[in-house]
This record gives C-alpha cells, structure tokens and sequence, in this order.
C-alpha cells in the first residue's frame, strides 16, 4: 500500500539467442528505495520476488536516446567486440539499464553491463 516512485536504473536481464537478439525470457530489476532496503514490504503479486543482488564488477558501455531492444543488442556486439576474447565475463546473459523516465526528451542515458566472472 506504499508508493514507491520509480527508481533507476531500471535493469533487465537479456538471456542472448544465437543471433543475439533477446530470448524470451527476461528479468526486470527495480530498485528498492534507500528507506525500504532494511525492511522492503511484501509484494501482493505472485510474480514480483525480492532479490537481494550481490556485488559486482562489470563491463559497461553508456549510449543515449529512447533504447529498444535492437539498440541495446548493438551495443552489447560493440562491448562484445571491444572486450576481444580475453575478457571473462558472463556470456549467457547481460544487463540492460535505463536511468530516465519516459518523458525525458534529452539527455537519456543507457547501459549495457557484462558481469564480469
């Protein structure tokens, strides 16, 4: 019965296809807000789970504008491509994060994160 607001980022996990585009089955992660991280209230809805997310080192790369699913494809190939084959990182899956609302015309900002292993 608490609002919440929105929190950024919001993240969602990519599981990649062969091709690379998103398999169906994704992950959305949203931040609980600083005054609810001791004691986050209960979610109502069956399919809304509480995780607690460790820490992490990533690989990351920032791009701009209103991303779809296709852009942050490219630029997860982009990071892929400038890591080579040296960098050990997760490769069945990948975040992507967006830390804007909707109605923010300008200066949007986007992230593709590899966990590093």
């Amino acid at each position: 019965g608490v609002g919440m607001g929105m929190t950024a980022p919001v993240s969602i996990t990519a599981f990649p296809a062969e091709d690379g585009s998103f398999q169906q089955k994704v992950k959305v992660f949203l931040r609980i807000p600083s005054q609810f991280q001791d004691s986050p209230p209960c979610p109502t809805d069956e399919s809304i789970k509480i995780e607690e997310r460790q820490g992490m080192t990533i690989y990351s790369t920032q791009f701009g504008g209103y991303a779809k699913e296709a852009d942050y494809v490219s630029y997860a190939a982009k990071l892929k491509a400038a890591l080579g084959s040296d960098a050990a990182y997760h490769k069945d899956f990948y975040l992507c994060n967006g830390y804007d609302p909707p109605m923010k015309p300008y200066g949007r900002r986007n992230e593709v994160w590899f966990v590093k292993e």
